[in-house]
């Protein structure tokens, strides 16, 4: 066999875990789990199909290749084949298998990623679709994936439902269908074939190594994972189960309704109750009890906390973590390709109810406890409270602690930096209160938090969260200004008050939307804010300060919804579904400001990834660490400025806790 200096690989598998709802790390885990095809190419070489299942061996050289950190593996989406192969590898071939462990890290099972590449990570730099099938199509390539795989990977990779005519099977094997065996082999090795094709036809638009080093610390993020208090998730679900059954039956005995989960029963009760209504979404039923008589808001009431969704998160802590109690892969790097920054998997830490409870600790208490008689004593809404102590049930090691450490109005800085608005920068310079700031800068009067004028922080502070890449009413009421106290009438004087205080971020929209117009219509380079817009081989690339681009897919020049110039692009839309886009300067100066603020919580994993960084929530860190280890020195050093961005003022701030909470 040839010396081996890169290989393309992409297997098939068998585990009787759920892949989607528990992700690969557990999928891997399963005493089942089995590779099935191992597809490979070696140099860019032919592809070769090794039939795993049916007693074929792989190459010695191939297996030693795999923890060879001189070797560079590339795959379509790469953390599947790393960590299953690591497992794999782990269990049947253990002198191949090395990992990259210290002993105090809890990443000893897994393969280094520092020698694995993903071509999946490469087609979301590049502004493509994040399939292997809609890659391929949009970039028009001669192999593409086959469409047939989703049928095989249900027939041979899932279980399946014993019936009389598969003789009461609970698995397909290759000699149930042996020629769709057959065609599975060729889809695995198509599959190797498009991957390699991606990188033919993308080979002219490389990846920055810079970001090759990044996906290396979120793989090893995501290879530690976080603690679960598996005590306390199992207590949450059976306090859910009990909650639900009873305010079930309250709300049967309250209705007379057969199924008070019904939209189509309940809406029905209500109108028999002189409410009609179209909609039992949260806002509609917020709104309907508010006017709805006494009977009928106690019975909205009831269903509203029967409805509570959030509590899902216990269940999935509970079916998706390892054999060690650690929750794995939680984030997708790249996972918004307009910006670059990360998106939540299985449990989804980015949208994790917020705490508000007074006696979080003791409430937590009260569930690890598992004494439900004395939640439902102590809490009036048990869903509620259980939802609030979510983010409690992720816990350091025995003896560690957890550093919570986030950046201050990260996305306002930048902004600010970009555009020296130097009433904002003494702001952040002094150490002051940007939403304070921005309402005495609106109504010319001095506010300070619960001080002179302070109900006016609110108002500055909906317009700084909403007004910023040209939002306008409609911004104000998304953003829940009318639920927040404001008026209809006061919200266009909201945004002209804004915008007058913030003059030199109005220009940066505009100046933006011409740069990039010229760039697409002229197809030639132009620059403004220190921010280059260049138009090359039918792409637009926004070169960030860190070096690295936002890449649009064939842009051009389209007409608005108000019938005027503007840029459109290929991306995906608001459907999930591949399509032209509508853009204009304030949406790629959210995209700009929002990619350079990912910039810098990269940076700062870099700085402290000697640290054991286990999770990360928008522009927060969570650090697990011994008890004697500084808080203050990781703000310290979160907080530095990366070179590349001179002069912008950041501040971290943080706090320590036996769980994570929200402080």
């Amino acid at each position: 066999m040839e010396k081996i200096d890169y290989m393309s690989i992409d297997i098939e598998t068998f585990s009787s875990v759920d892949l989607k709802e528990c992700g690969v790390y557990r999928y891997a885990e399963s005493p089942d789990a089995e590779l099935l095809l191992f597809g490979y190419s070696i140099n860019g070489g032919p592809v070769e199909v090794i039939d795993v299942k049916n007693g074929e061996k792989i190459p010695d050289e191939v297996l030693s290749a795999l923890s060879d950190e001189d070797i560079i593996k590339w795959a379509f989406n790469a953390s599947f084949e790393r960590v299953f192969l690591s497992i794999w590898l782990d269990r049947n071939y253990e002198k191949y298998f090395r990992s990259y462990s210290i002993n105090e890290d809890t990443v000893g099972s897994y393969l280094d990623p520092s020698s694995w590449r993903c071509s999946k990570i490469w087609c979301a730099y590049m502004g493509l679709p994040l399939s292997l099938e809609d890659a391929g199509a949009v970039l028009g390539l001669d192999k593409q994936k086959m469409k047939e795989g989703s049928d095989l990977i249900r027939y041979f990779c899932k279980p399946c439902k014993p019936t009389k005519a598969n003789g009461n099977r609970e698995r397909n094997l290759p000699e149930h269908a042996p020629e769709k065996w057959r065609t599975f082999i060729a889809y695995n090795k198509r599959d190797v074939e498009t991957e390699m094709s991606i990188q033919h036809k993308l080979s002219r638009f490389p990846v920055p190594d810079f970001l090759w080093d990044e996906y290396r610390i979120d793989q090893e993020i995501n290879d530690r994972g976080i603690a679960v208090d598996m005590d306390l998730v199992e207590n949450a679900i059976q306090f859910d189960m009990k909650c639900k059954a009873e305010l079930m039956a309250d709300l049967k005995e309250m209705t007379g309704l057969e199924n008070p989960n019904s939209v189509q029963q309940m809406t029905g009760w209500l109108a028999d109750n002189g409410v009609k209504t179209d909609s039992l979404d949260k806002k509609a039923v917020a709104s309907l009890i508010e006017t709805a008589p006494e009977h009928v808001a106690d019975a909205l009431k009831l269903r509203r906390q029967l409805a509570k969704s959030s509590v899902s998160k216990y269940y999935a802590m509970k079916d998706s973590r390892c054999a060690d109690g650690r929750e794995r892969g939680m984030f997708q790097f790249y996972g918004a390709n307009r910006s670059g920054r990360w998106a939540g998997r299985i449990v989804q830490l980015q949208n994790l109810p917020q705490n508000h409870l007074d006696d979080l600790a003791a409430a937590r208490s009260v569930l690890k406890s598992g004494d439900y008689e004395l939640m439902k004593l102590l809490y009036e809404n048990v869903p509620d409270t259980l939802s609030q102590l979510i983010r409690t049930a992720f816990v350091p090691r025995p003896g560690d602690k957890f550093i919570v450490a986030d950046f201050s109005s990260i996305e306002a800085r930048v902004l600010s930096f970009l555009t020296n608005e130097r009433w904002r920068l003494d702001v952040f310079k002094n150490g002051g209160d940007i939403y304070c700031a921005s309402a005495s800068q609106m109504f010319h009067v001095p506010v300070e938090k619960h001080g002179i004028n302070g109900h006016l922080r609110q108002k500055g502070k909906i317009a700084e969260l909403a007004l910023g890449y040209g939002g306008s009413c409609g911004a104000l009421k998304a953003m829940g200004a009318l639920d927040m106290g404001l008026q209809g009438e006061e919200l266009q004087p909201l945004v002209t008050a804004w915008r007058n205080s913030n003059p030199n971020i109005v220009s940066f929209w505009w100046d933006v939307d011409r740069a990039v117009t010229e760039a697409v219509k002229l197809h030639t380079t132009t620059e403004t804010h220190s921010i280059e817009f260049s138009y090359k081989s039918g792409m637009l690339f926004i070169l960030l300060p860190s070096g690295r681009s936002l890449v649009y897919v064939k842009p051009r020049i389209g007409e608005n919804q108000f019938g005027g110039e503007c840029v459109t692009y290929e991306g995906v839309g608001t459907n999930k579904k591949w399509t032209r886009i509508n853009s204009y300067g304030p949406k790629f100066v959210e995209n700009i400001v929002q990619a350079i603020s990912r910039d810098i919580l990269m940076y700062a994993m870099t700085t402290l990834q000697h640290c054991f960084i286990c999770a990360h929530v928008h522009d927060e860190l969570i650090i697990e660490c011994s008890k004697n280890m500084s808080l203050e020195a990781v703000c310290e050093q979160m907080g530095r400025t990366p070179p590349w961005i001179r002069g912008l003022q950041l501040r971290a701030d943080g706090f320590e806790c036996e769980w994570y909470k929200k402080d």
